[in-house]
């Protein structure tokens, strides 16, 4: 059984899956995967190299993720672009590395999976059989990213603006994790759906 896990930036997403890897799950991280393509000698550098330019790879030979990230924000054909090349690989990665598991159940992490359900209702929807949330208020997604990556208050809102909001992640959502607090309050919740988990798991064999 697959869960796909998301939530908006600031969530603390990654908080929630270290905390179901501690219980023996396996994490497929979509977010991570993207990274590796776009690292030194990742397959998606040539591609991005040949469209956009060499301007937007770095010395190391990894895609210029700031100079990316502010062009393609600014430029939704360049948003749609840098996609066409890097969601197939992704996606076929992803199917890779699950097809790989063995396990009763695992977490496949997409940050925008809310957002590609809207646009292309059949883009994840095969991948998973559970949405999991991880949910906060729109005031600690605001602090967490500051905190983070050093981004003004501006900056934040900006891209929270581009994402799903916390209504549209909560309407799709099967399951919620609210993770407003701190780890002891996360820790619990982790437990209990990691239980239901194994349990619907057990049903489906």
């Amino acid at each position: 059984m697959v869960v796909g896990l998301t939530g908006g930036i600031g969530s603390g997403k990654s908080t929630v899956a270290a905390e179901f890897e501690k219980l023996g799950v396996p994490v497929v991280d979509a977010d991570a995967i993207a990274h590796g393509l776009t690292a030194p000698n990742g397959s998606g550098i040539g591609p991005i190299r040949a469209l956009f330019g060499e301007q937007f790879i770095g010395s190391d030979g990894a895609m210029d993720r700031p100079r990316m990230r502010a062009h393609v924000f600014e430029n939704p054909q360049a948003r749609a672009q840098l996609e066409a090349i890097l969601h197939p690989m992704i996606r076929a990665e992803t199917a890779w590395q699950l097809a790989a598991l063995q396990a009763a159940y695992c977490l496949l992490m997409i940050p925008l999976l809310v957002e590609a359900a809207q646009s292309n209702p059949l883009h994840w929807r095969d991948r998973y059989d559970r949405v999991l949330v991880a949910d906060c208020s729109e005031d600690t997604q605001v602090r967490r990213v500051m905190a983070r990556n050093g981004f003004d208050q501006l900056a934040v809102r900006r891209i929270m603006d581009t994402q799903a909001s916390r209504a549209q992640r909560l309407l799709r959502a099967d399951d919620v994790i609210d993770n407003d607090g701190d780890l002891a309050a996360l820790r619990p919740q982790v437990m209990r759906l990691h239980q239901s988990y194994l349990h619907m798991a057990a049903g489906r064999t």
